[in-house]
């Protein structure tokens, strides 16, 4: 039987009652949230050997060192280096049996305006076992919430659950990782970056740790870079053209290059002065309407297969591609292009897929072709199109191909709908939403 988690208040008094878990924090930017947690419940003596706050930028930069940005992973960085070395270098000769931490965060809530960008980069640094080597975690948060108080209140939260995560949960802080959502609801905060290391650690990877943040249902998405590793979305996509393939378990794990090199040329000729080049991105769903909700090792090799390929990759929960023209669109409003077979484009227009929307196949529709973004569709054999409907539960009549191409492939111009379907279909098409993609390879 599965139990309800521990409440934040109970984690964070069990954090002060052990007396062998002993650190220091540092917070910017929200208030001291994860600090208040610990003082608040009591016991904060037995578990804090140092809090501090080093708002002012002369100030910060005169204890860590200069830095481009103050809301940065170098940032974060540099106050783990400090607050670490500085705890190690005080108080281990007398403390032989403690497992010492630093806890620190430096993140921008809402202004008073609501007109900035709400996230933050939060770290910890710590031994697993008395007088071992330590381990690192550092994660990039979105705050959510539409107030200042509710995001330093998630803030304290997730704080008190990396703490406990790291040092409390039998399985290891690994398996901790799972817990990072308790008490937070859905919506309120998303890790999108989630960076491991250390003995600790030894066994895992930026795939593994990106798929424990979707499974913990904290992360929508998580971007790999082409070396591997997580990035953070808000820096990648920021005011760039985006071309993203939407894939899952059911198909290839093969980057198809000469798809990308298509959709760049096509895209070059719609828009000829673009002001970045784009960036092309492989998305891996775990919730699309190919492939079940459910996650397994299946999806982990496949994932690292794509990976290791040195090309961009997302892994996603977002089931509908509406949904990720919604998640997209907070960091460019650059050109965004999808590049999808002919078959997924007409399961677009299926009803059955947005039961869950209640506006339905218009909303959604309205959602996905939002300021400057298309649909390239790739022509595809016939067997494959019947195959690629059938497998998802679509009936067979819904639509049919017409005046077959000599090559004998099915195109967004030679398919034909039943009901109200047809006319959405001519739409989009008339008003160039959606494009042929013919891919030579």
């Amino acid at each position: 039987m599965e139990t309800s988690p521990l409440s934040t208040h109970q984690k964070a008094l069990s954090i002060n009652l052990n007396d062998k878990i002993y650190g220091t924090l540092a917070e910017i930017g929200a208030a001291q949230e994860v600090a208040r947690w610990l003082f608040r419940v009591g016991g904060a003596a037995g578990s804090i050997a140092k809090t501090m706050s080093a708002y002012d930028m002369k100030v910060s930069d005169e204890i860590y060192g200069k830095s481009g940005r103050y809301v940065s992973r170098e940032r974060l960085e540099a106050m783990l280096d400090k607050e670490y070395s500085l705890l190690i270098q005080r108080l281990s000769a007398d403390r032989k049996d403690t497992r010492f931490f630093a806890f620190a965060n430096t993140v921008t809530a809402r202004n008073f305006a609501g007109t900035n960008e709400c996230h933050g980069w939060i770290g910890l640094r710590f031994q697993a076992t008395p007088n071992s080597e330590p381990n690192t975690i550092i994660l990039h948060v979105n705050m959510m919430d539409d107030s200042s108080l509710a995001q330093q209140e998630a803030l304290g939260i997730i704080g008190i659950n990396l703490l406990y995560s790291a040092f409390m949960i039998e399985a290891g802080p690994l398996q901790g990782l799972d817990h990072l959502s308790d008490n937070l609801t859905d919506g309120q905060l998303e890790i999108d970056v989630a960076d491991l290391w250390g003995p600790a650690f030894a066994d895992t990877d930026p795939a593994r740790t990106g798929l424990a943040m979707i499974r913990s249902g904290l992360a929508q998405a998580v971007l790999f870079g082409r070396n591997g590793n997580q990035m953070p979305p808000t820096e990648v996509f920021r005011k760039r053209p985006v071309v993203i393939k939407r894939t899952s378990t059911r198909y290839t794990t093969v980057i198809d290059s000469a798809t990308f090199a298509a959709a760049g040329e096509l895209l070059a000729s719609e828009v000829p002065n673009l002001s970045n080049k784009p960036l092309n991105v492989t998305e891996f769903s775990v919730n699309s309407v190919h492939a079940s909700a459910g996650i397994t090792d299946d999806n982990l090799d496949h994932l690292r297969e794509l990976i290791a390929q040195d090309e961009w990759v997302m892994l996603t929960r977002l089931r509908q591609s509406y949904r990720l023209t919604d998640y997209l669109r907070r960091y460019s409003n650059e050109p965004l292009r999808f590049v999808l077979g002919v078959s997924t484009f007409t399961m677009l227009l299926s009803e059955k897929f947005y039961v869950d929307s209640t506006g339905g196949i218009l909303e959604a529709t309205g959602k996905l072709y939002a300021d400057d973004v298309r649909i390239y569709a790739q022509p595809m054999p016939l067997d494959n199109f019947r195959q690629h409907l059938e497998s998802v539960g679509l009936e067979p009549d819904w639509v049919s191909v017409k005046n077959e191409r000599e090559d004998g492939l099915v195109s967004i111009h030679n398919i034909e709908f039943k009901g109200p379907t047809r006319l959405l279909h001519t739409y989009l098409l008339e008003a160039g939403w959606v494009e042929e993609l013919n891919v030579n390879h």
